[in-house]
């Protein structure tokens, strides 16, 4: 696990999007898991000032909605075509999204876990994180070993969605995410967390015990993690003071 800390959340990004950069200029067609919210908001607006190949790319997003209409503005199919795929070239039939309205939904989720295993696999995974440690959807106590499911949200992601839907009332109650069984599969992770209120969520990932109740603290587990943060999301990190200097003084071949 690689901690990088940068004053600001833009330049934590760029580190994370020549990431990405440098995995496609290697790999044309490379699997990528993506994220949605706030935080990789910033991600996909670099990646599309990079003009990077993505005609080979396929993408498999990790979470949405159930019983949210596809064109609802706050569907994750609305966001990702709006923040990344209409400003890049990528052919649709390379976009993997989970169908929140499927009829049959473990069905669905099964379906979802072999077209990934059919891409042969995730290069490499984006992540958030929850104020309460969930990665994708999988909230507190979710299984350290699960595959893509339906789950209900717990009152605190609920209140921390309201503001996108109006009020609290408004927000789905379930989702379709892929599990921590799922994302911990994918060659390489990179997560990215900005601003105070993820500074706990963040220290309990990074320095915490491995447990249910953290979720992202299953990454400690992973062989090739990035975690990007700004000051003040790594605020709460006993050793950011070490993680600051092994940064700045990586040797040159790893830069």
């Amino acid at each position: 696990m690689e901690i990088i800390i940068q004053p600001t959340p833009e330049e934590a990004t760029k580190i994370a999007a020549r990431i990405i950069a440098r995995l496609l200029s290697r790999k044309p067609n490379a699997v990528l898991g993506l994220a949605t919210g706030g935080t990789p908001q910033l991600l996909y607006q670099e990646l599309v000032t990079m003009n990077l190949n993505w005609s080979q790319v396929k993408t498999f997003n990790i979470d949405e909605y159930a019983g949210l209409p596809e064109n609802h503005p706050q569907s994750f199919h609305s966001f990702m075509r709006e923040n990344l795929f209409r400003h890049i070239k990528i052919p649709a039939r390379n976009v993997h999204i989970p169908d929140g309205n499927a009829w049959d939904v473990e069905k669905f989720c099964e379906t979802y876990e072999k077209q990934i295993r059919a891409a042969h696999g995730i290069d490499l995974q984006v992540l958030g994180i929850g104020g309460n440690g969930h990665i994708g959807f999988n909230e507190p106590m979710s299984s350290l070993a699960s595959r893509t499911r339906i789950k209900t949200l717990t009152r605190q992601t609920i209140r921390d969605n309201a503001r996108f839907f109006g009020s609290r009332s408004n927000v789905p109650r379930h989702v379709i995410t892929m599990g921590i069984g799922t994302i911990m599969e994918a060659r390489q992770i990179i997560l990215l967390a900005f601003g105070a209120k993820k500074s706990e969520a963040v220290a309990s990932a990074i320095e915490g015990p491995i447990a249910a109740r953290h979720p992202a603290s299953a990454l400690q587990q992973h062989p090739h993690v990035t975690i990007c943060l700004d000051d003040a999301a790594a605020s709460k990190l006993e050793f950011a003071g070490y993680y600051r200097e092994t940064f700045r003084n990586k040797p040159a071949w790893q830069r």
